[in-house]
C-alpha cells in the first residue's frame, strides 16, 4: 500500500525506433522513476547488439534492462544471439523460441547460464507451465491473464511457481492486460509467494483511458487498486464507439 508493486516499461525500446526515439523516451522513463525497461530484440543481431548497447549507456549499469525476441529464434540461433547480447546484462530474455517447446527452452536456458529466460504469455493452461517448470527451462514465469481459463487456471499457475521457485512476472500490455494482472501479482504477493523478489508487473502506457478503473503508476511502481472487482470494466462510450461492426469507429 505505501511503495506499490514493481514494474517495468515496455515503450522505450520498440524495434524500428530511431536512436534519437529511444534516447527520448528513455530519457522520459528514468525521469519519471523507472528502474527497469524493455526492448525487444530478434530482427538483426548486430542492429540488436547496437540498440542494446545504445540502452545500457543510457541506462548505466544499475538499472534492468529485458529482451524481448517474441519467438524470433530457433534454438541454436537463440543460444548464439543471446551469447551476443550477453555482456549488456539482460535481466531476462523473453519468448527466445517457439512458446511450446519446452525442450527447446531447457536447451537454451543451459547453454546461456546466468541469462535467465522467460516465457508464459502464450501459454494456455497449467500443464504447459508444469513442463516448463519441471525441465528448468524458464526462470521468470510471464503468465497472461486472458491467454489462461480464469482465475482457477492462474492460481495453479501461482502456486506450481511458488513450490519451484520461478517468480511470476505477469505478461502485460494489450488492451486491458495491464488491469488485469496488478491483481494477479498483488494476490500472489499477499497470499503465496510473501516476496517482491525478482518480482515485476509489465507496464505500457496506452489504452488505459477507456477503463471504468484504470491502473495507476507512479514512481515506476503500481498503485494497489482500492475498488472490487478486476479492473476491467469498459466505459461505456468506449464500448459503444469500438464495438464491431455498429461503432463510429468502423463507419
Amino acid at each position: 500500500m505505501r511503495d506499490g508493486y514493481p514494474a517495468y516499461v515496455t515503450s522505450v525500446g520498440w524495434i524500428g525506433y530511431d536512436d534519437a526515439t529511444i534516447e527520448r523516451l528513455c530519457g522520459e522513463a528514468m525521469t519519471e522513476g523507472w528502474s527497469a525497461v524493455k526492448m525487444k530484440v530478434g530482427q538483426g543481431i548486430d542492429d540488436d547488439v547496437r540498440r542494446a548497447r545504445l540502452l545500457r549507456n543510457l541506462l548505466g549499469p544499475e538499472k534492468r534492462l529485458m529482451m524481448d525476441a517474441n519467438q524470433r529464434w530457433d534454438v541454436g540461433e537463440a543460444i548464439a544471439s543471446i551469447g551476443r547480447l550477453a555482456p549488456f546484462d539482460p535481466y531476462w530474455m523473453e519468448e527466445p523460441t517457439s512458446p511450446d517447446d519446452v525442450l527447446g527452452h531447457k536447451a537454451i536456458a543451459h547453454a546461456v547460464a546466468p541469462v535467465r529466460l522467460a516465457t508464459g504469455e502464450h501459454a494456455h493452461n497449467r500443464v504447459m507451465f508444469k513442463q516448463f517448470f519441471q525441465a528448468g527451462a524458464i526462470g521468470f514465469c510471464q503468465l497472461d491473464a486472458c491467454r489462461l481459463a480464469g482465475v482457477n487456471e492462474v492460481l495453479a499457475v501461482l502456486l506450481m511457481a511458488a513450490k519451484f521457485g520461478v517468480p511470476v512476472c505477469p505478461h502485460a500490455g494489450g488492451v486491458g492486460l495491464c488491469e488485469y494482472v496488478q491483481h494477479i501479482s498483488a494476490f500472489d504477493h499477499i497470499a503465496v509467494s510473501g516476496s517482491l523478489d525478482d518480482r515485476m508487473v509489465e507496464y505500457a502506457g496506452h489504452l488505459h483511458e477507456h477503463f471504468v478503473d484504470p491502473v495507476e503508476v507512479r514512481g515506476g511502481r503500481y498503485v494497489v487498486p482500492m475498488m472490487p472487482g478486476y479492473s476491467v470494466e469498459m466505459k461505456p462510450e468506449s464500448i459503444a464507439e469500438y464495438a464491431f461492426p455498429d461503432g463510429s469507429v468502423w463507419r
